[in-house]
């Protein structure tokens, strides 16, 4: 199948996103070209180094090789991986390359965006998280104890370049939390304010066997829809004032489950689907949808069986929620559906949570 290919003009930005089912050996070739023989380091997760490494062909002292797990987006590694480039004496002209999750991607393009002020940054998503997420839209970011990505900044890359053949080793658990937010668009989709008609949530229910099984061309197409429909929200809202917002769906809540369990018992996805649900409790019960809408949610989510996580204490939540990056000092800001794949923003109190 022919490379598939969508470009993203954004305010700072134009570069093509490239979805392949090439050999992966051939990203080495791929990388040269975009680099224009200038130097560059590597940011691979180890996980991903040890199936891949020797097939990519990177050369030892060009790589910075992360443990996997969100608790390594951290400021430790961040100042590892400038040191490691400022060893390489690394200029403006050279790049740094993300090859990995979303972990790597939001920590290698927050060092590329901040070492030397900017230099080329090139974004090798692994994961399907990361595809259809993470590594479009020039978010960057590390971790703190108070919550994620509170410290970060907008950085696109020179180019994202997907390629399907790593979704084959994804473990069951970690491909589905790709899946998580690839129903997140399903329910934004009207919102995204796309100019082609993509029908996600049609695709899903007609695929859903093709995706499990992870058949390739399927993949490719759910990949392209996803980020067609982030591309279009990105174009229009480059930093989230405003329509951005909307990609938020689920995960005030979902980033405050994350926090609430220290990172450690449920993926970002699980956390975003119950997120999502949790939405669709409060769209309901504040009138804003029917509550059949609610049960053909609970539908779409079901096909894929994603792990159940329990209510948390809402006091607690709410807590954490208050520490969000979105919320100020007196608001949470939520994301709520009020319509089939419409969403939209709202300011809510703690009483709204009672």
């Amino acid at each position: 199948m022919a490379d598939l290919s969508v470009n993203i003009n954004s305010s700072s930005k134009s570069y093509p996103i490239i979805i392949t089912n090439e050999d992966i050996s051939g990203l080495h070739k791929k990388i040269l070209s975009y680099t224009s023989g200038k130097k560059f380091l590597i940011i691979i997760s180890e996980k991903v180094n040890k199936l891949y490494g020797k097939v990519l062909g990177f050369d030892k002292s060009e790589k910075f090789v992360m443990k996997d797990g969100e608790k390594e987006k951290n400021f430790k590694n961040y100042q590892k991986i400038l040191n490691h480039a400022l060893k390489m004496q690394l200029t403006r002209g050279d790049s740094i390359i993300a090859v990995g999750g979303g972990v790597v991607g939001d920590i290698a393009g927050f060092a590329a965006s901040t070492y030397m002020r900017g230099i080329n940054f090139i974004q090798i998503p692994t994961t399907l998280l990361a595809c259809v997420d993470s590594s479009v839209g020039g978010k960057t970011g590390i971790d703190t104890g108070f919550g994620k990505n509170l410290v970060g900044s907008f950085y696109q890359p020179k180019v994202v370049l997907i390629n399907t053949n790593f979704l084959k080793t994804l473990d069951d658990r970690q491909f589905k939390t790709g899946l998580g937010e690839v129903v997140k668009y399903a329910f934004i989709e009207k919102s995204c304010r796309c100019e082609e008609e993509l029908n996600l949530t049609n695709f899903i229910s007609e695929n859903v066997e093709k995706i499990q099984s992870r058949q390739p061309k399927t993949l490719e197409q759910l990949i392209e829809i996803c980020i067609k429909l982030k591309v279009s929200v990105v174009q229009k809202d480059e930093k989230e004032g405003g329509l951005r917002k909307i990609l938020n769906f689920g995960h005030t809540y979902g980033h405050a489950v994350e926090k609430y369990t220290n990172y450690k018992k449920f993926t970002h996805g699980e956390a975003i689907v119950k997120g999502m649900t949790f939405a669709f409790d409060m769209a309901v019960k504040r009138n804003l949808i029917d509550i059949n809408y609610k049960y053909f949610a609970d539908d779409v989510i079901k096909k894929f069986n994603f792990k159940k996580i329990p209510d948390y204490p809402i006091e607690k939540m709410i807590r954490l929620m208050k520490m969000d990056k979105k919320a100020d000092s007196d608001y949470i800001t939520f994301i709520l559906p009020v319509d089939y794949s419409v969403v939209e923003e709202f300011k809510l109190t703690e009483n709204d949570f009672a």
